[in-house]
This record gives C-alpha cells, structure tokens and sequence, in this order.
C-alpha cells in the first residue's frame, strides 16, 4: 500500500498534459475494449433525455468517457496541485455572495453536482471570507482511498467533515457567517435511509435531504455550484445564492430547486456529469414522493 501511494504522489507531480496521455489511454480502455459500465451508462442516458436519438446519446457517451478519464487523472493530479495552478485552472465567478452571506451573519451550505470537476472547487477555501470551510465527504470502506481523499479535500485549509457528524457539527456552530459546509449533494441515500423523493430528468429519484432539513430550521445561506468544462484541464463554476420563494424555506423547497439548477446544467452539457453512477437504484425504496416536475 505505501508503494501504492508513492506511485500515486509521483504521478501526480506530472504536468498535466503528460497525465493527459495517461487520461487518452484509461478512455481508449474503458471506452473500446472494457465498455466499464456502458449499460449502466446507456440506461441512465436515454432515460434522463428521451428526446435524444440513438446517435447523439452515443456521442453524448462517448464524450463522457473523455471527461471521466480526465477527471481520474485530474483527482490524482489534486493530490499536489499548487494553489497557484489550482486558481488559474479553476475560475470561480460570483464570488460576492459569500461576501453577502458574511455580513448578513449566515454561515454557507453550498450544493454540488457530480459535475466534473467537483474536486478541484477545494482551492475556494483561500480566497472566500469566512474562515473556516469544511468539504462533506461520504466515508468509503477502502482505507487508502480514504485517507487519500480526506488529504485532498484537507488541503488549502480545509477542514473536511465526514457525512454522518457534520449535521451535527452545523447545529452545535455559531451561525455567524464565518463558516461553509460543501456538500455534493446529489448523493443516493442508502435504500434504508430513502425518505423522500422527486422527478429528476424525467425519472423517480430519491434524494439526500439532511441539507433540506437545515433550511427550515436555522437561517443559513444557500448556494448551487455550477460547474462548466471551458476546455481540458479548465473549468468554471458560478456560484448561484438559492432563495426562499417566501420569507423562510419550507419543507423540501432546497432540495427541489437544487435539482431544478442541476437539470439546467446537465441540459446544457450532458456529458460532463457522472453518468457511471448507479443514481436511481433505490426507487422502489422512496417513502414520500413529490410528483409535481421541479
């Protein structure tokens, strides 16, 4: 296992552009010779976009593949990034809503997509106001990778929460406006834990809601992450303040309008999003229903 890590920390001292051949041969693999996942894929592209034909889900695939097997090289490449690279290759834009969150006194959840490359949003946490910002990460069963993403999302000054301590974290902090919590949060529940679930790209979907539950109980700032893939190896994200549609939030009034503002950009580039996952596994599962299209 340390060999393991020594030969991932090498290779990610690489200039990207030669892990970007690296990144040529993984899609070259996966795409033409091991089709990782391909029905999963498939099934979960022509469900979300029924209106597509046969060919452009088959380029929207293919794209895909690019952007995941940059994406695998990029978290190895997340490991050592500078700063310095880590800024010019990640634009954030509309920055001032932290700021606005700040002197309103509210602390921030911001909410994320499996939209590539949520990983390298990590560097935020040297330029935004609030002093302490904790990246949400779902614990897995393997110890180095555990321990090698808790290093990642460590960096920059951050302080990251595992996912089953961090409501708890939230309520015992001052709401002060001095902290963010980032959550990916279109994360599948565990079938035992599906309590509620929407129409998300045309399909029944159960959805994590532990963020949603904070909204009607503390006065916190809300804000979506959009990201876009500019080119390879650059990207963008827009920072989007989600607001009540009355004076407080009501119940499941976040979670629906995060996923209305993940649909959005997942019409506009399809293939940047994390196609692979098994998202919709547990619909049977889903306890409470919303039926109305967000």
């Amino acid at each position: 296992m340390n060999f393991l890590i020594k030969i991932l920390n090498l290779l990610s001292k690489l200039p990207l552009k030669i892990l970007y051949v690296f990144s040529d041969i993984i899609f070259f693999l996966n795409y033409y010779i091991v089709a990782y996942r391909e029905k999963v894929i498939t099934d979960n592209l022509m469900k979300s976009f029924p209106e597509k034909s046969p060919e452009e889900i088959r380029q929207i695939k293919k794209k895909f593949y690019l952007n995941f097997s940059d994406y695998l090289v990029e978290t190895v490449k997340s490991f050592t990034i500078s700063e310095t690279e880590s800024r010019v290759r990640m634009q954030h834009i509309n920055q001032q809503v932290f700021h606005d969150a700040r002197a309103e006194g509210k602390n921030v959840i911001m909410l994320a997509g499996h939209v590539f490359n949520w990983e390298w949003i990590n560097a935020m946490a040297k330029f935004i106001p609030q002093d302490h910002c904790h990246p949400v990460y779902r614990k897995v069963n393997n110890d180095f990778w555990e321990n090698q993403m808790r290093k990642v999302r460590s960096r920059f000054g951050n302080e990251p929460l595992e996912a089953n301590e961090v409501i708890l974290n939230i309520f015992r902090s001052k709401n002060d406006g001095n902290s963010v919590y980032m959550f990916v949060a279109d994360q599948t529940p565990h079938f035992s834990h599906v309590t509620y679930g929407l129409e998300f790209l045309n399909q029944k979907t159960p959805a994590f809601i532990g963020y949603d539950k904070l909204a009607t109980r503390m006065d916190l700032a809300f804000i979506y992450c959009e990201m876009k893939k500019v080119k390879r190896g650059y990207y963008q994200v827009n920072y989007h303040r989600i607001y009540p549609d009355g004076e407080k939030f009501t119940e499941n009034e976040v979670v629906k309008k995060f996923h209305k503002l993940l649909e959005n950009t997942l019409h506009k580039r399809p293939d940047n999003y994390l196609w692979s996952h098994r998202k919709w596994k547990y619909q049977d599962s889903i306890k409470k229903f919303d039926s109305v299209k967000i």
